[in-house]
């Protein structure tokens, strides 16, 4: 998508990519001067930016307290689950006569990547390249609206601390889910849209995974 983008927009871009990779959590509070000295920035587009992500409900501006991001309620979460499973299918659809070999192989070797990520605990590095897997379709799709709003529902997550995990959940769920790239990866090289549209809405942002607020997919 070869959008320009505004000050603003990069501004609004930091913040959701902050909430994330879980450097900003739940009720956490926007420090504005803080932002404008990492990105060598004036304030009008800062305050732009946090004012967009509060009319989307990803921040909340509290009087007299400034911007907090806000948190998820298990209601809202498998809501957003439903959307996201049917929006992020309908890309691999639209994608799906797009994409090339050089697509599959680099989609294959974020799969691994991710499987590597997964055994080393680094579960920053698995946020990164499962977004990076799923963008290789979605900027295929050739429909910039559905990118956008793709974008702006994800940033609604917030990334789960995975520190404290004694039962190993974390790490089952997530080898799980990444066999789940790999069979869209299966779908989309065999050039089933339908299909692959289908497994991504009712099985990978199946809503009951909402619950565990993992932000897997």
């Amino acid at each position: 998508m070869n959008k320009f983008k505004t000050l603003k927009d990069h501004v609004y871009d930091y913040i959701a990519n902050q909430i994330l990779i879980g450097k900003l959590h739940p009720e956490d509070k926007i420090n504005e001067n803080s932002i404008c000295q990492e990105l060598s920035i004036s304030r009008t587009p800062v305050r732009e930016a946090l004012i967009q992500l509060a009319s989307e409900g990803i921040l909340d501006n509290v009087p007299r307290k400034g911007f907090i991001v806000k948190s998820l309620n298990k209601k809202e979460a498998s809501e957003l689950y439903v959307l996201l499973g049917y929006l992020d299918g309908l890309a691999a659809k639209l994608a799906c006569p797009n994409l090339t070999e050089k697509m599959y192989r680099d989609m294959q070797f974020y799969i691994k990547s991710i499987d590597l990520a997964i055994d080393s605990k680094n579960y920053e590095m698995y946020m990164q390249q499962q977004k990076l897997f799923h963008q290789i379709y979605i900027d295929e799709c050739g429909n910039d609206t559905l990118i956008e709003t793709i974008a702006k529902l994800k940033s609604k997550f917030l990334k789960q601390d995975y520190a404290d995990d004694p039962e190993g959940t974390t790490f089952h769920i997530l080898k799980e889910t990444n066999k789940e790239h790999a069979e869209i990866l299966r779908l989309l090289k065999e050039k089933k849209a339908q299909e692959v549209s289908t497994y991504i809405a009712d099985v990978h942002w199946a809503p009951i995974k909402s619950e565990f607020d993992l932000f897997s997919n």
